[in-house]
């Protein structure tokens, strides 16, 4: 199960419907209304049933568009079209791979294309049963670990008034560049855990990290796969889509009291070796307040850039039509210049002539064969005829022996 959705369905429908709830509901009715249902139809649980993974796929849709609140509101207001559902997230159950689909998931993964991985049905029932070991992890702690692929360690983070109200941040690293998932459970009633947050790692320089932040402020997640699907699109439109991956988190402060974390293991085919750590934003007020006003930037420039998108496609659509006719005119221009010429090339005396043989002969030539047919000979013969009883220089015999004798 994931806080993200997949792909639409092929016959989309009502998310409210699907999840069974009202179009008043609250996050948190959905929220759970969403955890039963994904639970029920998880692919780990109804490997005989085809139909249960379409189920599954259809919740964890619904359940992308009713959890984000800019998504739920276009819904409401315009229905699917309102949506851009060639953004939704792809998502793969890794538990439920063939070990040939999971090396091109492994490929695809490697090469950059985003893959969103479900997480076990093992591990969220026992997180709601409450049969997971629970290490404590101290405030200004760090704790190094190896987790097997679609497993999950479990901490235990217990902070007081002073840091609730503080602020609290969990970190996750991995320097060997694992893929992991950090996830936060809230209390369910029965005394087990229900997954609230999660969040993917990610590539930062030399290792893959993840992290969550309680400050008491709107603090945002990056998702990347948005920014990833449409620079394979269209690398031009990525540049618009790159801060449309900013989501609102969900939990942005955590009371006093013992909260639960886990690291889940999101390899494919080998563990993921880990450092979290527990940190009170206490010791990082000047960092705090960096990262609220660099959000509020974040934000700010996402506004201007829907509002530039619109500037600049405006101008691209008319330096095309510009281009178009630049084209179209040079090529006139082009053609009037050529006509020209062969208008000016007619302007002359020399007159091209057709012979019997078909070839053509400049008018010179052939006024001078005329000539040269009417005039006399030497001996007066206007036909010529004796032409041949003269003896012609090259005719001459200029034999040494004759010179001789």
């Amino acid at each position: 199960m994931a806080s993200e959705g997949p792909s639409a369905p092929a016959v989309r429908r009502d998310p409210y419907e699907v999840l069974c709830v009202s179009r008043d509901s609250s996050d948190q009715e959905i929220k759970s209304a969403y955890r039963k249902l994904a639970l029920k139809y998880h692919p780990d649980k109804n490997v005989s049933n085809p139909e249960a993974s379409e189920l599954f796929k259809e919740v964890a849709y619904s359940y992308s568009i009713l959890s984000d609140p800019e998504k739920r509101r276009q819904y409401d207001t315009a229905g699917f079209e309102a949506l851009e559902s060639d953004g939704m997230d792809m998502e793969i159950d890794l538990s439920n791979l063939g070990t040939v689909n999971t090396m091109f998931a492994a490929l695809f993964s490697k090469l950059g294309v985003p893959i969103k991985t479900t997480i076990s049905a093992t591990v969220l029932e026992e997180a709601l049963n409450g049969t997971v070991t629970v290490r404590p992890l101290p405030i200004g702690t760090s704790v190094n670990g190896k987790v097997d692929k679609q497993c999950a360690h479990f901490f235990g983070v217990t902070i007081n008034d002073e840091q609730a109200q503080a602020g609290i941040v969990i970190r996750v690293t991995s320097a060997a560049q694992s893929k992991f998932k950090l996830l936060y459970f809230e209390q369910e009633a029965n005394g087990g855990y229900g997954l609230a947050l999660q969040e993917d790692s990610e590539k930062t320089g030399k290792v893959t990290s993840a992290g969550m932040f309680f400050l008491h402020f709107q603090v945002y997640r990056m998702d990347s796969t948005v920014n990833a699907l449409a620079m394979a699109k269209d690398p031009e439109a990525a540049f618009f889509k790159r801060l449309e991956g900013l989501q609102p988190c969900e939990v942005s402060e955590l009371k006093p009291g013992t909260h639960i974390f886990a690291v889940y293991g999101d390899n494919f085919f080998k563990p993921a070796t880990y450092t979290i750590e527990a940190m009170c934003a206490k010791t990082y007020e000047d960092t705090t307040q960096k990262l609220k006003e660099i959000e509020a930037k974040i934000l700010s420039k996402r506004n201007d850039l829907r509002q530039f998108e619109t500037e600049y496609r405006k101008a691209l659509a008319r330096f095309q039509e510009v281009t178009n006719r630049y084209s179209q005119e040079k090529q006139s221009v082009d053609e009037l210049l050529k006509q020209r010429d062969s208008i000016h090339s007619s302007f002359t005396t020399v007159r091209t002539v057709v012979n019997v043989s078909g070839n053509a002969s400049g008018s010179s030539k052939h006024c001078n064969e005329e000539t040269r047919s009417e005039s006399p000979v030497e001996d007066g013969s206007v036909d010529g005829k004796d032409k041949s009883n003269k003896k012609k220089w090259f005719n001459l015999n200029l034999n040494r022996s004759d010179k001789k004798a």
